[in-house]
């Protein structure tokens, strides 16, 4: 479940811009696979699901959902009603009315593996308003590689990480390595190529920031 801190109050404007950085964690793998993501407060929970997608190196084929103290956010489905299940809708709401400095939520990408992520709002600073700020979203750093999709959740691609240490040449070891594609590092993050698809993306508009 979800775990927040309070030490910062936080800004619900939707005019104002401010800038939290972030801590993203993928839990249950060891090494750690982490990033840190620096964006405007402003940002939906839907651009926000996208941002985390490019960062991290998913494929975004599965569902997803945000947890933030116990309410779920995502994309509703009229047709799952269980109770105390309900989700709302991701793009009702934003970043900064949400989260507040040293708050942390949880992302979940696909159901079928459950790729738990930890969100931490490191720090939350001011930024001057621009007339032609659209928002702004960035790496700062990460380390290690995403897994695959569909790599069978975090056991199974621990298994495969131990197995590579244990026996880098071993049947099971390559045949993995040929469903992940022969150019997969597990140790591999490309910052700059990460920053380059979320400029894209805001650049053509596939995700807005901002008022």
């Amino acid at each position: 479940m979800a775990t927040q801190t309070k030490t910062k109050k936080h800004r619900s404007s939707q005019s104002t811009p401010d800038h939290y950085v972030l801590r993203v964690d993928l839990m249950g793998i060891q090494p750690p696979i982490w990033r840190r993501i620096h964006l405007d407060g402003r940002t939906r929970l839907d651009a926000l699901h996208h941002i985390l997608q490019a960062a991290m190196g998913w494929s975004d084929s599965h569902l997803h959902k945000f947890e933030i103290r116990g309410k779920h956010y995502g994309v509703p489905d009229p047709e799952f009603t269980d109770p105390g299940w309900e989700v709302l809708d991701e793009k009702k709401y934003r970043l900064n009315q949400l989260l507040a400095e040293g708050d942390a939520c949880d992302y979940l990408y696909d159901f079928g593996d459950s790729w738990m992520h930890r969100i931490t709002v490191e720090a939350i600073k001011d930024v001057k308003p621009s007339p032609s700020d659209d928002g702004f979203a960035w790496v700062e750093a990460g380390e290690r590689a995403c897994p695959p999709d569909d790599a069978g959740g975090s056991g199974g691609y621990q298994a495969f990480l131990d197995q590579l240490e244990d026996d880098p040449y071993g049947d099971e070891t390559k045949s993995f390595q040929e469903w992940a594609g022969l150019d997969f590092d597990p140790e591999r993050f490309d910052r700059q190529a990460v920053n380059a698809t979320i400029s894209r993306m805001l650049w053509n508009r596939w995700i807005k920031i901002g008022p």
